[in-house]
């Protein structure tokens, strides 16, 4: 079945499996005459310069046009990057997008004189708030502005930040394009005598083969061709170094990562807790990669035995239809309403779920468009693991959903921060379900291995990547050069490391000092760390929900529907977890033992 669907062509798809995007726009004409309409209104958010400190019913006004603009930009945006990513070969469809990144920049340097302007009456600031209803929506934002008084520039340095959106973009969409797109795939014989070419789908599908040599054939082959391309991608990497490193020289922040963390108001120290915690943890890894080793039978584990089903005998193959059932059934702690929007999702074609040629590749969703539903984007291959992204990116969609549905729109679009908290939550929830309603020991040691893969790959080695990246901002801050034999150095060397490769606890082969290069997220600035962090914050948060806590659960959905209407250290303190302390991270590593354990005894007693 996986096969097949690898090899369609997306017209072969059936419609109840693609998108309809036509809840955005009927037709590319409506899209073409909606976008000069707002290309024609955006100037119109100049008209208040130099007023704002005026009266609060000007700042209102200005607030009010910037947001609307916003809105219809966004709606826009999403439209064509989905036409985009339905097929990244596309360059009409490249091009629109393209010309949504030019609108986007143009909004963004037309509005550019507003926060300077806000700061110099940053005094009159609470006064506005206080005489202006219409302002009450904006008050986090105005209170935020005056906060990072020290990072806003002119009017005219600001503006020319802004301009520089299309160019400081270039590094991911380059990176997108050329791995997606024009990337020569390798080509393997698998075992069986198939000829396959790994594709960043058809990799994610065949890393997971029960037969040993077709894991090692794949993730060879498919590494060592990225590696030949090593230059390349150290060229792209250094240009978004730099770029990170141009825009926090330019606000005066004292790093890239101060920088990045603080348009949330995260503390650095959030990111570098998170660090030497995992490292102080790597026993407990190092301990689930020696159980690993044991339940594959392997004399010696290796890197490309990462992925490989831990109980092959259990049958995971999933339709979409069975995994909607199963994902409904699993987030009822979360009540009916919360289940009838997922159920809407799967049977409104919210969902894009095959994998097809030249289609954008892994899994998001997109929940930006204020006005419509948000999107996800799946490339399904019908195992377990494909069911638990899929609850993971519904879980995104639900807040996404309720923020949209509860809050303003300036308030609606929630921080990176506590984005993953809900997609990993809803992962625990599935766990749950089904460690509840399948209790044979296979079934259940796949299971449980699985929860264990999930601290693995969404804490230590998201965790690792982040590492890996703070060492690349740190290498420019110095001075020293970014290129491909550098970074797949240092990335090697942090790998061996977390895998325990010295110790004889996996064996990283040479060739996985190329891995960075399949990451795209490190072209989104100090992105990755958060994957752990929300991991570990809806461990301590479901397992309230898990109990039967109602007040868990209300305060959970108030998480969800909050948006962006505060920080989302904060926003996690309401919602029951403390996010500069060590207690999450602790509590995830308590429960990874507990599992450990548990699998231990049943393989004890089988044995």
């Amino acid at each position: 079945m996986t096969t097949a669907v690898q090899d369609r062509d997306r017209a072969s798809i059936a419609d109840k499996y693609t998108w309809n995007l036509t809840d955005l726009f009927p037709s590319v004409d409506a899209w073409r005459a909606e976008k000069e309409r707002v290309a024609a209104a955006v100037p119109q958010v100049g008209a208040w310069r130099g007023r704002l400190a005026q009266s609060a019913s000007d700042l209102a006004d200005a607030l009010e046009k910037r947001s609307e603009l916003r809105r219809a930009v966004l709606r826009l945006y999403v439209y064509a990057e989905m036409l985009s990513d339905q097929d990244t070969r596309d360059s009409v469809h490249q091009g629109m997008t393209q010309e949504m990144t030019q609108l986007y920049s143009a909004l963004a340097a037309g509005s550019a004189y507003m926060e300077p302007e806000i700061l110099r009456s940053a005094g009159s600031v609470e006064a506005f708030l206080a005489a202006e209803p219409r302002l009450s929506i904006y008050a986090h934002e105005l209170r935020d502005i005056v906060r990072r008084a020290a990072h806003t520039l002119s009017d005219a340095e600001e503006k020319l930040l802004a301009d520089l959106g299309p160019l400081a973009s270039a590094p991911g969409s380059i990176y997108n394009i050329l791995s997606n797109a024009d990337f020569a795939y390798p080509t393997v014989t698998l075992a069986d005598g198939r000829s396959a070419t790994i594709t960043h789908a058809r990799y994610t599908e065949l890393r997971a083969s029960v037969n040993r040599a077709d894991r090692q054939a794949v993730q060879s082959a498919y590494f060592t061709a990225l590696g030949e391309f090593r230059r390349t991608f150290g060229t792209m990497m250094d240009g978004q170094v730099q770029k990170v490193l141009f825009f926090s020289k330019a606000r005066r922040y004292g790093s890239a990562l101060e920088y990045a963390l603080d348009g949330n108001n995260v503390p650095t120290s959030v990111y570098t807790r998170l660090i030497e915690g995992i490292n102080r943890s790597l026993t407990h890894f190092h301990r689930f990669l020696q159980l690993r080793k044991r339940m594959l039978g392997v004399d010696e584990l290796h890197y490309y035995d990462l992925y490989a089903p831990l109980v092959p005998s259990v049958e995971t193959a999933y339709t979409p239809e069975q995994a909607e059932q199963v994902i409904v059934k699993a987030v009822a702690p979360l009540g009916s309403d919360y289940q009838a929007v997922i159920a809407r999702a799967f049977n409104g074609r919210w969902i894009d779920m095959y994998p097809t040629a030249g289609k954008r590749s892994g899994a998001y969703s997109q929940g930006a468009c204020y006005d419509v539903h948000p999107y996800i984007l799946m490339n399904y291959n019908g195992r377990f693991d494909d069911v638990s992204t899929l609850a993971h990116e519904l879980g995104h969609t639900m807040q996404s959903y309720l923020s949209n549905t509860h809050q303003p729109f300036p308030t609606a679009d929630y921080p990176i921060f506590t984005a993953e908290v809900a997609s990993t939550f809803n992962e625990a929830l599935l766990l749950e379900h089904m460690l509840r309603t399948l209790k044979d020991d296979a079934t259940r040691l796949s299971l449980l291995g699985q929860y264990l893969e999930g601290i693995q790959f969404t804490v230590f080695r998201q965790t690792q990547f982040a590492e890996f990246e703070l060492r690349m901002h740190e290498m420019a801050a110095r001075g020293e050069p970014i290129t491909g034999d550098a970074l797949s150095d240092i990335y090697f060397d942090i790998t061996k490391r977390y895998y325990g490769h010295d110790a004889g606890v996996c064996i990283v082969d040479d060739y996985i000092r190329h891995e960075w290069c399949f990451i795209s997220h490190f072209y989104a600035e100090f992105y990755v760390y958060q994957y752990a962090t929300a991991f570990t914050a809806s461990e301590a948060l479901a397992a309230r929900v898990k109990a039967g806590d109602a007040d868990a659960v209300r305060r959970y959905l108030g998480f969800l529907s909050a948006g962006g209407s505060k920080y989302p250290i904060d926003l996690l303190k309401d919602a029951g977890v403390d996010m500069t302390t060590d207690e999450p991270l602790d509590l995830t590593m308590q429960q990874m033992v507990r599992v450990m354990d548990e699998m231990e005894g049943i393989l004890d007693g089988r044995s």
